[in-house]
């Protein structure tokens, strides 16, 4: 089943930049897939338009479709300007590639998105924080200092803790744009088996830091330059096996 069909997607910059030009792409549901290519190719862009988060950014022009498959299979059109932006945060949830914890606790980092949409029984809370943890390989590093400031957690336990923040509300499909850029390869090894393990239970889209992480964590790749989308394919041919010669070229590293 497709999670998220993007049809004929074009968006246009104020200062002129048309970042993606005509992409159209099914994303399978349970699958990691792989947007990559150099920077400036539209990548993040695409991501951001997922959830809406383009809303906030100087955009004069989209034009195009993105569709969110529910679980009865029912789709539906994120762009629709009477889509309920807040319900499509809470589905498509997303982790940046600097960790940004919140001024608290790590309990707190976990429940105060809870606490907003309104959920006040305590033991819900603290199921959704240990459950949430334990998804992004945390649990057991933290279990004890639940109540100590997030902010005196390493990079990379702040990274898996903004991963967790954003489970905890348990959506159907999470972003993530360079997740692991600013890591050391052990962390970075940590992330990568955690997304393996998410993609059971969810829908990931994952903007990779290098090359080689593309090719080790990837179901699907697409491969994005100047705005296009050049390639797409299932597990590993763009990789070992790519139709076009600009992909060649990029997976090789003769560009980019």
């Amino acid at each position: 089943m497709d999670k998220i069909v993007v049809e004929n997607l074009s968006l246009q910059y104020s200062d002129g930049t048309e970042s993606l030009k005509n992409i159209s792409m099914n994303i399978p549901a349970n699958s990691i897939t792989v947007l990559f290519g150099p920077a400036g190719g539209g990548k993040s862009t695409l991501l951001r338009v997922i959830n809406r988060l383009n809303d906030l950014a100087d955009v004069v022009q989209v034009s195009g479709k993105v569709l969110l498959a529910d679980q009865s299979g029912s789709y539906l059109d994120v762009l629709d300007s009477e889509t309920d932006v807040i319900s499509l945060r809470r589905r498509v949830g997303m982790v940046f590639a600097r960790p940004i914890v919140l001024p608290m606790s790590i309990r707190e980092n976990l429940t105060y998105s809870l606490r907003l949409t309104g959920e006040r029984n305590r033991q819900a809370l603290e199921d959704a924080v240990e459950r949430s943890l334990h998804q992004a390989a945390l649990w057991d590093e933290v279990k004890d200092r639940l109540d100590h400031q997030a902010i005196a957690l390493s990079g990379g336990q702040q990274q898996r803790l903004c991963l967790a923040r954003s489970l905890v509300l348990e959506p159907e499909v999470i972003l993530l744009d360079e997740p692991t850029s600013g890591l050391d390869p052990i962390s970075t090894n940590k992330v990568e088996d955690t997304l393996q393990e998410l993609k059971q239970k969810y829908t990931l889209i994952l903007v990779p830091h290098s090359i080689q992480q593309a090719a080790r964590t990837a179901d699907y790749a697409a491969f994005f330059l100047q705005g296009q989308l050049v390639e797409y394919a299932s597990e590993k041919k763009l990789f070992t096996n790519p139709k076009d010669k600009r992909t060649e070229d990029y997976v090789e590293g003769r560009f980019g």
